[in-house]
């Protein structure tokens, strides 16, 4: 079988040698040593200012639209994981869907202003398998609007747009380190802050709101990674390069043999240094995509049909209509993409693809 990714796994005697020390320690979470040096590992090669490590990529979000004190309505993007939505509504805010870009999958910025309301408190925009949103016009228009800005950057690890980490950008940038995902820890997340001041109250806010161990800072939950989950991290890291390269030869062997006269590709954001994170293809109708989709299941391979559906349809935010997101909801797949996918395999694919009408 070919799946649609493969996490990627270090050599376990890496893994084993850096969980060693946690076992001599025994110390196994609450912010040991192999947490702390990860953290410091992911600020160099991110070239960022601040980050704190949490237990998933979902939290983040939760925590920032809590620390960020929202309340009332969030202008989000319907093209996303259920995730984005679902922390809004988690946190009693409601969503307000702004639909798509149809090249970039972004939030179009130019349709934000108009779904401004007196009760908007800020933007809750996703940087769409790993391609970066207008953040110069969106944050233009949260500070003239007085809104904050969230991103979700799950699929954006090692990003960088106009030279800067692409979580530089925003008031809270957020990161998923799923097994999935490029860089991982197994389960886990993270969330970037440039404000030192708000950074705190992030801080506090994953471990419980503690000041010390007697004392707190304020309300706060437990986020925190565990040490056995930073091994992985640290056992990853020094093949960061690796995986990013291969993954780099995947994406160019599909762009090379696939056909696009029946489907379109991603576009990428100009100034946009990529991390190659997936490759969605975009075809012409749904029956189109369900057909290449039985025929590549029959030989053994599983796409994903990712994101889908569009978020404004599910029960629980019913209501407001996207056309452009549903329609590319309704058409897109991510093809299998991970390091040790074989030339061989990516032809097959290619070429059940290929063989569309």
């Amino acid at each position: 079988m070919i799946p649609v990714t493969r996490t990627y796994l270090p050599p376990q005697d890496e893994y084993q040698k850096i969980l060693k020390r946690a076992w001599d320690k025994q110390w196994i979470t609450n912010r040991g040593e192999l947490i702390q040096e990860l953290e410091e590992n992911l600020k160099g090669y991110l070239g960022v200012k601040n980050i704190i490590i949490t237990n998933n990529g979902t939290i983040p979000i939760q925590i920032a639209i809590k620390a960020l004190a929202l309340k009332g309505e969030i202008i989000t993007t319907p093209f996303s994981y259920v995730a984005t939505t679902s922390s809004i509504v988690w946190e009693n805010c409601k969503p307000v869907f702004v639909d798509i870009h149809p090249d970039y999958l972004t939030i179009d910025e130019t349709k934000i202003e108009a779904a401004i309301t007196p009760a908007t408190t800020a933007i809750l925009a996703t940087h769409v398998f790993g391609n970066p949103c207008a953040v110069d016009a969106i944050d233009a228009i949260a500070k003239k609007h007085n809104l904050k800005v969230i991103y979700d950057a799950a699929h954006s690890f090692a990003v960088k747009y106009k030279n800067e980490s692409i979580f530089s950008y925003g008031d809270v940038s957020t990161c998923s380190f799923h097994a999935t995902k490029l860089f991982h820890t197994g389960e886990g997340g993270a969330m970037f802050c440039n404000d030192d001041a708000l950074n705190h109250k992030l801080f506090y806010s994953h471990n419980f709101g503690h000041n010390g161990p007697l004392a707190f800072h304020g309300l706060g939950i437990n986020a925190k990674i565990s040490e056995l989950q930073a091994a992985m991290g640290l056992a990853v890291f020094p093949y960061l390069s690796t995986i990013i390269g291969e993954r780099k030869k995947v994406v160019d062997y599909y762009t090379a043999y696939l056909d696009f006269r029946n489907l379109r590709k991603l576009k990428i954001r100009e100034h946009t240094e990529w991390n190659y994170s997936y490759y969605p293809v975009i075809f012409e109708s749904e029956q189109q995509l369900l057909e290449v989709m039985a025929r590549l299941e029959t030989a053994g391979i599983i796409p994903r049909r990712y994101f889908y559906p569009s978020l404004n349809t599910i029960d629980y935010c019913k209501g407001q209509t996207m056309p452009i997101s549903e329609s590319i909801a309704s058409r897109i797949v991510c093809l299998p993409l991970y390091v040790g996918l074989k030339e061989e395999e990516m032809a097959g694919i290619c070429e059940i693809i290929n063989k569309i009408n």
